[in-house]
């Protein structure tokens, strides 16, 4: 419904969360933080989805967290439940897009950051804003942006606080790809399905293997390599894109374990 914060669509295997508070530039309020930890908790206990797609309604994506009105409560409470919706998208075993036309700024931004593929518009802007609030980062942004664009570039983007256009965004390695306005939603919606089509287990673990031996020494990403491609080798999947390979057809992956 229109007068929900977020909307929620499933198409077979995609689902997509739509953040909707428009009058608000989609800014995260209570509702909406409680109501994204609701879905990608679900998503995790869920093995029929195959893709999420974030993006926001009216023409914008999301103006961070929303400061106005009373907030409960003592605010390291608050901010662990911001740090768990922030674990929850890091850690989901699916692909995760986001869609930002407009505006993403400061946990906003980071909500897109978070997701491990960033579609954007020309007109998207992008700020870490904390500082021009008298605020530091979050939602992970002191650990996201150094690993995309170094630490020179994190600190010059968190510390002065600047609006950047989808350009510079897209030079700096913060947006995968810049699209029209009016062709996002389709292309956040095909590049979901190449996605929700893979096979699911190994692009779960491969994203998995991705986080998790960025800081590793070699020895320590080949073996952790080593045994996640045993895992593949044990299910349905790699055996079905092998015949389909010699048999010159498409393969379709069930994500099935084989071993009785």
């Amino acid at each position: 419904m229109d007068d929900e914060v977020l909307l929620v669509r499933r198409e077979g295997g995609i689902l997509t969360l739509t953040l909707n508070r428009p009058h608000r530039k989609n800014a995260l309020d209570a509702a909406l933080w409680e109501a994204l930890h609701t879905q990608l908790s679900a998503v995790r206990r869920d093995p029929d989805v195959r893709a999420v797609v974030i993006t926001g309604a009216g023409g914008d994506f999301c103006a961070g967290a929303d400061l106005s009105g009373a907030r409960e409560g003592h605010p390291l409470d608050r901010m662990r439940f911001v740090n768990d919706v922030a674990l929850l998208l890091h850690e989901l075993p699916v692909p995760t897009v986001a869609a930002v036309d407009g505006v993403a700024v400061g946990a906003g931004w980071n909500l897109a950051l978070g997701c491990d593929l960033v579609v954007a518009t020309p007109r998207s802007r992008f700020s870490q804003i904390f500082a021009k609030r008298g605020l530091s980062l979050d939602f992970g942004g002191s650990w996201l942006l150094p690993r995309l664009v170094g630490m020179q570039q994190a600190k010059r983007l968190a510390l002065l606080a600047e609006m950047i256009d989808a350009d510079e965004a897209l030079r700096l390695g913060l947006v995968t790809w810049v699209v029209p306005v009016e062709e996002i939603a389709a292309y956040a919606a095909d590049l979901a399905s190449r996605l929700a089509a893979m096979a699911p287990v190994a692009v779960s673990q491969s994203k998995a293997l991705l986080h998790e031996n960025a800081d590793r020494p070699l020895r320590d990403a080949l073996a952790s390599e080593a045994r996640a491609q045993s895992v593949n080798f044990a299910g349905e999947d790699a055996p079905e894109a092998f015949a389909a390979f010699n048999e010159k057809r498409d393969a379709t992956f069930t994500g099935r374990w084989a071993v009785p």
